[in-house]
């Protein structure tokens, strides 16, 4: 944290060679963020990391230190990003053409939604659920964000985000179950799962 804060003390000063160690450091979790969002859309998905980080650049003077990580900084470029994006393309979400691999390392997700659900499955209805309930599930389960820095990414409050994500996965435990699979047991109303606990 400290060897960070000193390339962004250098980067303020606008020394382009500091900044280039933060976009190195941040690309990837930046990029596989928006990557999801954008439904695997490869191009639309690099020009919009490009974006953010060109935004970034020209405006890392303005950073101030709030108690949270840089990254979250470019977490709410990038969301802010993506809603100008939706704004002006309104673009179908196809989330179900997302890549596997992309999803490795959020092992957290298949045992928080519940074991006996596949990735795939979770995939496809993950397009159903809202902007912000793709948010959050792509941020804390992909890119490993605490609920606080979600928080502070999509300016909500950490007890919304908990909601946000209560309902997220709720959500696709009701989606998955109508696809066949096995929502823990859950009894349903209305096609809602009513038991389903985060």
């Amino acid at each position: 944290m400290r060897e960070e804060n000193k390339l962004i003390d250098r980067a303020k000063s606008g020394e382009s060679k500091a900044f280039g160690e933060l976009y190195d450091k941040h690309l990837s979790a930046i990029y596989r963020y928006i990557f999801l969002r954008v439904g695997g859309r490869k191009a639309d998905a690099e020009d919009l990391a490009h974006q953010v980080f060109l935004s970034a650049w020209q405006n890392i003077k303005n950073y101030e230190f709030r108690g949270f990580p840089f990254s979250s900084w470019l977490y709410r470029i990038a969301h802010n990003a993506l809603i100008d994006h939706y704004r002006t393309e309104k673009i179908h979400l196809d989330i179900d053409k997302v890549p596997e691999s992309i999803l490795v390392d959020s092992e957290n997700l298949e045992g928080v939604i519940d074991q006996n659900f596949e990735l795939e499955k979770v995939k496809v209805v993950l397009q159903k659920l809202e902007p912000d309930q793709q948010n959050v599930l792509i941020m804390k389960f992909v890119n490993d964000l605490s609920n606080k820095e979600i928080a502070e990414v999509l300016e909500k409050s950490e007890g919304a985000i908990r909601v946000i994500q209560h309902r997220a996965i709720k959500r696709i435990k009701s989606l998955l179950s109508a696809q066949g699979g096995s929502a823990s047991g859950g009894e349903k109303n209305g096609g809602e799962d009513i038991t389903t606990t985060v």
